[in-house]
């Protein structure tokens, strides 16, 4: 039999189980130009919940009583496709099934790299490009400038912290543990990391960490914490909007502080993006990406769930913090 997740009631406010719903088919047949796929890792990502509400995006919103999608690496189990065999793992955005059928459009062909197969949903896929495109080409990092990344214990955030460094930008990660603390300056090599649930005073924590103020600040998780970092920046400062997940549950409007003074007084630039914006950049950024990581000049780290049955847990876990780096489900 073949397992599907559905979403049943769109969330109100942070997700919870009951929202989701798993439903029992039977496994599909691959026809004519078809192949049918057995799901192996699923890639969970803080943007899937705003396809949760049915409301105007940059991507369609999930449908209720439908599958939910995601970046996923599937494994070709039958073909009648001359493009794919028995044996092929491919890459694309399909739904929370544990068997599809697909016609092959829109999968792209990964080596069967046991060392490597689940970078293909992080550092080597969306989300390194996510990280190195929107820093690179909205922060114009420079040698010896101060970036500062929010949410940086979290799959995007390392990463671009990483790319910041190898660029010769001190590096400075906003995170929400001690222990994720400790993994960005060891294991990431950030030159300081703060703690922003236990800090009294971000403001100051921030300004102690950057003495040179905050040249570049990725932002991933917008809110209050993202007031305190522009309360630092610098004149000409850029600041790469990549996430609000500190928003994305909120049920209504959110007041803040008013940044366009800042903005004005620093000439600072902001621009909110999706890595698709930089698509025809993705053949060169995914060779670059590739020779750091060859050269072990880029880590990356998972937190992997394990069962199909899973996937709704591990994704309502990004809102409570528990991923270090990507989250995935092995199936």
């Amino acid at each position: 039999m073949n397992k599907v997740i559905l979403l049943d009631k769109r969330p109100v406010g942070k997700p919870q189980i009951s929202d989701f719903k798993i439903n029992i088919e039977d496994v599909p047949v691959a026809d004519d130009g078809e192949i049918l796929l057995q799901t192996r890792y699923v890639s969970i990502d803080p943007y899937l919940r705003g396809r949760m509400n049915d409301a105007e995006s940059y991507v369609p919103p999930f449908e209720l009583k439908k599958p939910l999608q995601s970046g996923i690496i599937a494994e070709v189990i039958d073909s009648n496709n001359t493009r794919f065999k028995i044996g092929d793992f491919v890459l694309g955005n399909l739904d929370w099934k544990e068997y599809q059928v697909s016609d092959g459009k829109g999968l792209r062909s990964i080596p069967n790299e046991p060392a490597y197969l689940t970078a293909y949903l992080g550092i080597l896929g969306m989300t390194g490009l996510t990280a190195y495109l929107g820093l690179t080409q909205i922060g114009f990092p420079k040698p010896g400038e101060t970036l500062v990344v929010s949410g940086a214990a979290g799959a995007v955030g390392s990463i671009a912290g990483q790319v910041g460094k190898f660029l010769g930008c001190r590096v400075v990660g906003l995170t929400g543990s001690d222990e994720k603390v400790q993994l960005l300056k060891s294991k990431f090599h950030f030159d300081e990391a703060i703690n922003y649930k236990t800090t009294v005073d971000l403001n100051r924590a921030i300004k102690a960490a950057c003495p040179d103020g905050v040249d570049i600040y990725f932002d991933n998780v917008g809110g209050k914490i993202s007031d305190a970092v522009l309360n630092n920046i610098n004149k000409y400062a850029r600041i790469p909007l990549c996430g609000a997940i500190s928003l994305y549950n909120e049920s209504g409007p959110v007041l803040g502080p008013y940044i366009q003074p800042i903005l004005v007084k620093k000439s600072a630039l902001i621009r909110g993006f999706i890595v698709s914006d930089f698509a025809d950049q993705f053949p060169a950024a995914t060779k670059q990406l590739t020779a750091w990581l060859m050269e072990g000049n880029l880590s990356y780290h998972e937190t992997i769930y394990e069962g199909f049955d899973h996937i709704p847990q591990a994704f309502l876990g990004l809102f409570d913090g528990s991923n270090e780096g990507k989250m995935i489900v092995k199936i």
